[in-house]
């Protein structure tokens, strides 16, 4: 369980080494303006590649990675339920790295909402078990709060992306995908730390 954490951990961590390094190699790029995908565009982007295959190995190493340490988050209702959407959302990343903007943009409209929509729900799912003596009670709170922003930046670009009023459509697009980067981080960091977590204690099974 322990590698599961730490491919969630190399997954996050290569993928946003991967995002800084293609912007540095696009020309005019602006954080403000351009969308993350942009840097998957064949069309406008030099390294795009780095960045298809980044995305690909962060859906991939998410995937795997929550599944390895699934038996370590809190038990209850919301284990099942919050991972779930996280494994969705790391299919969604995946289908981002396989069908660019420029490639198929319905297909890949539809991924980014497969990573956008169900990693916010899962933060915000995953708080709710997280309760004292859980041994996830100080990743609580967070997880609440970027949950949030993700969902409440969501609510607002969806529409306004439908009728091309964004208001600088590039930060508000890091709105909605920095917390769940931060949060991968975060839990795995808390998945390697809580050694109590790793094993289940003798008759009392993993729900």
């Amino acid at each position: 369980m322990r590698f599961g954490a730490a491919l969630i951990a190399f997954g996050t961590l290569q993928f946003t080494a991967a995002m800084i390094v293609v912007q540095l190699r696009f020309p005019g790029y602006s954080d403000l303006g351009n969308y993350i995908s942009d840097l998957g565009n064949s069309s406008i982007s030099t390294w795009f590649p780095v960045f298809n295959i980044s995305i690909i190995v962060l859906g991939i190493c998410a995937f795997v990675g929550i599944l390895l340490a699934w038996p370590a988050f809190p038990k209850g209702g919301t284990r099942p339920v919050g991972l779930s959407l996280l494994l969705l959302a790391g299919v969604g990343a995946i289908l981002v790295g396989l069908f660019p903007e420029n490639v198929n943009l319905p297909v890949h409209e539809i991924a980014s909402l497969l990573v956008f929509a169900p990693g916010g729900v899962a933060l915000v799912v995953l708080a709710a078990g997280m309760r004292p003596r859980s041994g996830w009670e100080r990743l609580g709170l967070p997880s609440a709060v970027l949950g949030l922003v993700t969902l409440v930046a969501l609510a607002y670009y969806v529409p306004t992306q439908q009728s091309g009023t964004t208001w600088y459509p590039g930060l508000v697009e890091r709105l909605i995908v920095a917390p769940i980067l931060i949060w991968a981080i975060l839990a795995a960091i808390q998945l390697i730390g809580n050694r109590s977590r790793w094993t289940a204690p003798p008759g009392r099974p993993e729900a």
